[in-house]
């Protein structure tokens, strides 16, 4: 049986981010996997990391919570909106805090190699956008994808990561979000 969590990025509850993670969250419960779901904006914790890795910051039990659920899933999954090309800035501090040197990844002494502490993970991103994914690629590069998943999560040991765009969202009918809380249903009850 699959540990899915699944950690919501968006800040507002009446957002389609969170109708998408709740989706996702009931089509897995429905295959027979077990399922954590965090909403970031729920949680304490300062997202600023204060020190960089010069110091440790201690982590507070919000995040310890967060850090073995992470730490027991297989799968994890990403829903979060495109804000100026990113993601937002609570889902930042997020990763800034818990995907440490010693967490997530550690780097090899007299070396520019780590190891990647994530290793056997695997990892879905599902994110809402106000343009066309083909747009996004196409003249934007896709930074948040990019962040976070080659420089966050492969860079971690999670592989593969796979992407579903959600989207556009700004001149989207009820009737089309009702079809992609569907499709991201679809997805949960695939994979699990």
């Amino acid at each position: 049986m699959k540990n899915i969590l699944i950690i919501n990025g968006h800040p507002n509850k009446n957002s389609l981010n969170f109708a998408l993670a709740a989706a996702y969250r009931n089509g897995a419960k429905e295959s027979g996997a077990n399922v954590s779901l965090i909403h970031i904006a729920d949680l304490t914790f300062n997202p600023n990391l204060q020190f960089g890795y010069q110091q440790r910051m201690e982590l507070e039990p919000d995040l310890l919570s967060s850090l073995a659920q992470i730490k027991a899933a297989d799968h994890l999954v990403w829903v979060h909106p495109v804000w100026w090309g990113g993601m937002p800035a609570i889902m930042k501090g997020f990763i800034d805090r818990l995907f440490l040197p010693g967490i997530a990844f550690q780097y090899r002494e007299n070396s520019i190699w780590w190891d990647k502490l994530l290793k056997g993970k695997t990892a879905r991103i599902i994110t809402t956008l106000d343009q066309p994914a083909w747009y996004y690629r196409l003249f934007f590069g896709r930074p948040s994808i990019n962040q976070l998943k080659k420089s966050v999560l492969q860079f971690c040991g999670v592989d593969p990561v796979k992407v579903t765009y959600v989207g556009i969202v700004k001149k989207s009918t009820d009737l089309q979000r009702l079809k992609w809380v569907a499709r991201v249903h679809q997805l949960g009850k695939k994979l699990a």
